[in-house]
Order: C-alpha cells, then structure tokens, then sequence
C-alpha cells in the first residue's frame, strides 16, 4: 500500500519534488493532459447545454492505467498539477478519470518547488477549483466550435486544408495590418546637420557634439544652411543642468520575460518557455506562466540581503511592483529565482543564460535608482535663429544600472551620452566640422516575435499559457513566416562643411535590413480578409480582449459558463451559415497583358501556393503558369515580375551529354543537372545572366564540398563531416560518434554496434 501519491505534470517536476517529501511519498507524472475532446464530430453536444465529450488519446492510454494502478493502491491521493487554470483542469480530468472523489483528494499548488513551498502546500490542500476548470472547458470548447465551423467554410470558400483559431487569427491580422501599412509608406528624405564644435580656437582635444533644432527638406536648402554656417560666429547660449533618476524595470512576467529574452539572447518565444519550463521543474526559478509582477516577503529579504552584501546598503531599495496588464489573472508571483542568494546554476548554456537574466533583472528590481544629470546646451549663430542643440549625461551613482538595464525594441546597442566639457553662458566656440545628412523616414517596423507577445498583451488578447501557442501555430500553418532579408543599397548625399569649403559626397546604406521579423505569407493574408470581410467579430481586437474578460469572470464565479458559450454561438453559428450561402470570390489579380502577345497576365492562390499564369483557357487557349519567389506577394508583385518569372528555368547549355538549367523555387534561385540542385549564391549570382562557365565552377565546388564532407563510404552506412563534427548516418538516420572513437578509423561493424546501442537506449527511455 503507497501512504502517500502526488501526481503532478511531468516527469522532471516529479523528480524534484521527490526529493522534499520523503520515504512516506511516492511522485508520479501525468505527462501533461490526459484526456481531450473527442477528435470524431465536434466534441461537444451544443443541445445538451454544450456538454463535452470527453475521451483518452491512445498515446495516453498507458500512462492513465498505471495512473489507475497506482491510486488504486494509494492511501492519500494529492493532485499537484500547476497553479492555473490548465493545471486545475488537469486536476479534474485526473480526479475524473481515476474515479477519486473531489471532496476527498487533496489538490495542492505551489508556485516555487523548494522545501518550505511544498511543505507549505502539503499543509494546507485545497479542492479543486470548479470555476477555475469551468474557465479552461469555456475556452477550450469555445476554441473548438470557432475552428471545427470556420475551418471547412475556408475549405469551401478560399482553399482545402486551410483552419482558423480565434486568437491565432488576431495575432495574423496584426501581421497582415502592419505589412500593409509597410506597402503603402512612402519614405521622405530630409537632411539632418550635425556639428563638432572647439570649446578653444586651436585646441580641438576638447570637443562638443551637436544637431542642428531644424531639418532642411531638400539639399538647395541644406546647403545654404552650411554656408551661413561656413560665416557664423558661434557660442553658448542657455545651460540646463537637471539631476534625474531611473528606475528600474519589475521582475519578469512571461510577457516581458520572453520579450526580454528575444533581445538580450535571441531566444524565440518558444524558445524561452521551453528553458523556463526545465528551470522550474528543476526548482531553479519560480512558475513561468505568470502575468503578475508580486515577489514574496521572503523572496524581497532574500534579495535585499544579497544586494546589502554584494554592494552595500546604499545601493538596496525594496519594492513592490504593480501589475498593470490588462485583465492579469491568476495571482502568482513574478518570475524570479526559487533561491535569491544562488547567481549561478548548474545545467546547460541556455539554462544558464536564462537564469542569469531571470536573477539579474530580479536583483536589479530591488535595487536603488540611479542618480544621473542631464546637461542641455543651445549653441547659437549670428547670422540664423537655428541653434545646434548637445545633450550630455553623467552618471553620478550607478544603482541598479551596476546588474542590469533593460532593453527596447528600438535599442541600437549605443547606451551611453555624450560627456560634454565645462563651458559658461556667452562663451565663443568653433566649428571643426559640420556635416548636413540626407535621412529617409522609415516605415512602421515589422513585429517580431517578442514585439507580437507585447502588442497581443496591449490589447487584452490571450494570457501568458497562450502567447507561445499562438505564435508557433500561426508559422506551423504557412500563415506568417519568421525571416532575415538583407535590405537595399540606396545612395544618401552628404554635404561637410571644414576649413570654410563645402564638399559634396555620397555615400551607400542598406535599408530595409530585417533579422528575425514576421511577415505574412499570400495565404495569411487572403484567409485574413476572408475572416475580416465575413466574421469581423472573431478578428475584432475589442472583441477578442472581451472574451478573455469573460474567462476571468467565469474563473472568479461572476459568470456562468455555459451561459457564456450560449451566448456567443447562437449569432456565430448565424454567421457560418450565412457565409456558406456567398459566392466564392476568385482571388485573382490581373497585372495587365504580355507586351508581345497581348495575353493577359494574372496572378493568383494556385492549388500548391501563389501562381502567376499568361493567358487563359477561353477559345482553347492553354495559359502557361509559373510559381512566386518567395518573398513576392500577389498584392504587391508587378507585371514586370511576373513575366520576369516566365523567363525561368532557362537551358545555360549542356553539361556531360545532359541539359544545364537555371530557374527560381520557392527557396531561391538554382541550378539543375541530371536530377540533382545546386543553389545559387544569395547577392553574387544573378539566374537571368548566368554563364555556362560560372554554371560548371558552382557544380564542381559543390562536388567538391561533398567529397570532402565524406569520411567513410559503406553503402547502407556513410560517415560524414557534419557542423558539430562526424557522425554516422544510415537509412535516413542520424547517429552520433561516441567520445574518443576515431571518425576515420571506424569499421563497418563498429558502426553497426553504435547504431544498435543508440536505438537500445532510445527505445528504453
């Protein structure tokens, strides 16, 4: 008989929690949810007041008996599942399942695995939380009818295959808006005059850097701007010396927290949640699904006597942060470390970086402010009422700047101002130089993942479990992609005052250069304005931040939530219906006709991706069809661009008795021969103009790099030169070489055996 049976999530959190309870407990995983909606039909009987139908996935079936075998033989079941409504949901579904008796069965929370949290939970269980399960069953069957009746009406109406999701579709046209906005900008130029003043005529040690108050539209106007310059007198006009502060930013919410994490190490929002779910099972850091930025008393002592011992009382500043989230639920603590007084953990390189930001941004929230002063200086002319205006800012105590500074979306990794020198009212100064710089205005910038989480947060759209979800689901569909693109050259002037002449120059910049950002694929954005034209509502940011406010008011008992669900799909349910009786729409854009042939040209969503196709089947006519590049849009590719596609492929000649091409895919330009690609190199060669000559040199180099990627050649087995060093691979498999064993010596049976002892081991874990 087990005294005791704790059934949590999953196995890491099982084993650390183990390691607390003692001799009397036994830990045991639940690997998450273990039942569902039934996949067949809806799920769901809308005319039993929207009663769920709940079932086992197969894969779980395993799991649940030993489950069943294990309560079977428990004195004492305690369900400790995480403390939100997905965990208190998987607390009923267990209690359901095993057939326990929710009056009896102890549901303990925590938000921290540590001794004194799980003792404090073991002491003091609860019930489970009805109306926090009612919550979860709301949004998960209210998710399921908007994607079981929407998705076949895109089937219909746009294209086989296609689904939609409720937040997933807001956090689209998001994407889909802000491309918009980017299609449409059209940049401005003005020039922007900056100077480098002498505060002595000879000495030029000691410099004073300024911008000009006004920007000048055009070069006429920024030249004449330079001579007046070229004949000024100059010297310091009014001083403003202000002492300010800076505080520092709260302690991490999943939002922040993955936002954070994007800038400072790149990590992607799944990424993040991924690292930080291994640090809190591990006991390392608090919950990591949190929107409250509370610390503990014990978590505010903890850090105070770190920072006093660390760097001194000055420098200690105990705070309490405010969640100001809209709609925060769920009243955990920030994200903060389980243990104040550890700066560094034991795990693996992401882990580690995590926890150092988690503990830094901790520490740094319980920490003074840092004193600073501004200094602001005109410098004027007299010869024009324009002033050069310099800024400057000295930190007087660092305070919490000592451990960490928050980053911005904006950041371009220059923290720090200018120092500027000690000058007086009235004071004459001289130019070194000045210089009037064309600038562009920049279009709205692209979201990023992390950006996508804070607009989403903005507006009241999904909480902290859905944030990652939505933004790996949306990719996962073809609806948005996450890319780099290497900009454009364009040519700036620049006119620079010295010595009393003014000399003209230009100069080249990339602009548009993108890492990381979030653009809408042609099919996002045709399901986008099919759901915008059709079901406004389920796009509607107000709309959707309302709904998230009714799971809250059903999680705190306000509202009922069967009620809730009743009311939201007698007019939804009105609207599919509606939608089913439209015609369908075509979708095709026509950019014109070919200049020789007089065919139209049109483009559209083809069956396997966008197409642009020239003529058409009216009068027997057999229209030709070619794919789009990758990153064109049909709202946005030419008549230009879609004939250039229709250049390609092209024969470049004939290599060893077999054709030579060169043409587009969706991933880029290449070459083909006897059935095998060659990719062309991004920026260096051109498929319209490509030699025969440079043709052969691609293919031999990849001949090459292909000979030399292979260290042994058995047949069924190959060792290859990989990016982290040699491995073996066999039947489409990869398998790693042990430590110490010599790549190039390796007999066919030695690799045998290390193919064999890897699919042992993967097949007993």
């Amino acid at each position: 008989m087990i005294e005791n049976l704790v059934i949590v999530e999953s196995p890491a959190k099982a084993k650390t929690i183990e390691k607390f309870l003692g001799k009397d407990f036994r830990v045991v995983s639940s690997f998450g949810h273990i039942r569902d909606l039934a996949k067949k039909n809806l799920g769901i009987n809308i005319q039993k007041n929207f009663e769920p139908d709940y079932e086992i996935p197969k894969e779980k079936a395993k799991v649940v008996s030993e489950l069943r075998k294990a309560a079977s033989e428990a004195k004492n079941i305690w369900i400790a599942s995480d403390e939100d409504r997905e965990g208190e949901a998987i607390a009923w579904h267990l209690a359901g399942v095993l057939k326990l008796d929710l009056d009896t069965t102890k549901r303990i929370v925590f938000h921290e695995i540590t001794k004194d949290a799980i003792s404090d939970a073991i002491e003091n269980p609860r019930k489970i939380d009805m109306n926090l399960v009612n919550s979860q069953q709301a949004r998960r069957i209210l998710d399921r009818l908007v994607g079981f009746e929407i998705s076949p009406v895109l089937w219909k109406k746009v294209q086989p295959s296609l689904s939609a999701g409720r937040v997933q579709s807001v956090a689209v046209r998001l994407i889909v808006e802000r491309e918009r906005e980017i299609i449409s900008f059209k940049p401005e130029s003005s020039f922007r005059v900056t100077a480098v003043f002498r505060v002595t005529a000879a000495d030029d040690s000691s410099v004073i850097k300024a911008e000009a108050s006004k920007k000048f539209s055009d070069e006429k106007e920024a030249r004449k701007f330079l001579e007046l310059c070229s004949a000024a007198e100059y010297a310091v006009g009014e001083i403003t010396v202000k002492p300010g502060t800076r505080s520092p930013a709260p302690p991490f919410t999943t939002s922040t927290l993955q936002q954070e994490a994007y800038r400072k190490l790149g990590f992607s929002v799944a990424q993040t949640m991924t690292v930080a779910q291994r640090l809190y099972e591990s006991g390392k850091i608090t919950y990591m699904r949190t929107d409250s930025t509370n610390l503990s008393k014990l978590a505010l002592a903890k850090s105070r006597e770190v920072i006093i011992s660390e760097f001194g009382e000055d420098y200690s500043k105990t705070r309490q942060f405010k969640t100001k989230t809209k709609g925060a639920q769920e009243a955990h603590e920030a994200i903060r470390p389980a243990y104040p007084d550890h700066p560094t953990i034991q795990g693996n390189q992401n882990e580690k970086r995590l926890y150092d930001l988690i503990w830094k941004r901790t520490i740094a929230s319980q920490m003074a402010d840092a004193r600073i002063e501004k200094t602001s200086i005109a410098i004027n002319m007299n010869n024009s009422p324009v002033t050069f205006n310099a800024a400057g800012e000295v930190v007087k105590f660092d305070g919490f700047l000592k451990v960490y500074m928050e980053s911005s979306d904006q950041d371009n990794g220059d923290d720090e101002r200018e120092v500027i020198p000690p000058v007086k009212k009235g004071m004459p100064l001289w130019y070194n130089i000045i210089t009037a710089t064309q600038r562009f205005t920049s279009p709205p910038p692209r979201y990023t993942e992390a950006s996508l989480v804070k607009r989403l947060e903005e507006l009241g759209i999904g909480r902290p479990s859905t944030y990652a979800p939505t933004i790996s689901t949306i990719q996962n569909r073809g609806y948005v992609s996450r890319e780099d693109r290497p900009g454009e050259k364009r040519t700036v002037k620049l006119f620079t005052l010295s010595n009393g002449k003014i000399v003209p120059e230009s100069k080249s910049e990339i602009a548009g250069k993108e890492k990381s950002k979030l653009f809408p694929q042609d099919i996002g954005m045709i399901v986008n304005d099919f759901l915008m034209e059709n079901f406004s509502d389920i796009v509607d940011y107000h709309f959707t931040a309302e709904v998230e406010e009714q799971f809250d008011d059903i999680a705190l008992g306000k509202l009922k939530w069967t009620r809730m669900l009743d009311d939201f799909y007698g007019p939804f349910h009105k609207t599919i219906e509606n939608t089913l009786e439209k015609d369908r729409k075509t979708g095709i854009r026509v950019l014109g006709n070919h200049p020789e042939t007089g065919e139209p040209v049109t483009v559209r969503m083809g069956r396997f991706g966008p197409v642009a196709q020239i003529g058409s089947t009216e009068n027997g006519g057999k229209p030709r069809f070619s794919s789009l590049t990758k990153n064109q849009l049909l709202e946005t590719i030419t008549l230009e661009e879609a004939l250039n596609l229709f250049r390609l492929p092209r024969s470049v000649g004939n290599l060893d008795g077999e054709d030579l091409s060169v043409g587009i895919g969706r991933f880029g330009p290449y070459l083909r021969h006897k059935g095998k690609f060659f990719s062309l190199k991004k920026g260096v060669d051109d498929p319209y103009s490509l030699t025969m000559e440079r043709a052969v040199e691609i293919i031999n180099q990849k001949n090459e790099d292909e000979k030399k990627k292979v260290i042994r050649d058995y047949g069924d087995i190959k060792i290859l030169n990989g990016k982290y060093g040699p491995y073996l691979t066999s039947e489409n498999k990869n398998y790693r070489i042990p430590k110490g064993a010599d790549a190039e010596k390796l007999t066919r049976e030695e690799c045998l055996e290390i193919i064999e002892k890897t699919s042992k081991s993967k097949k007993s874990s």
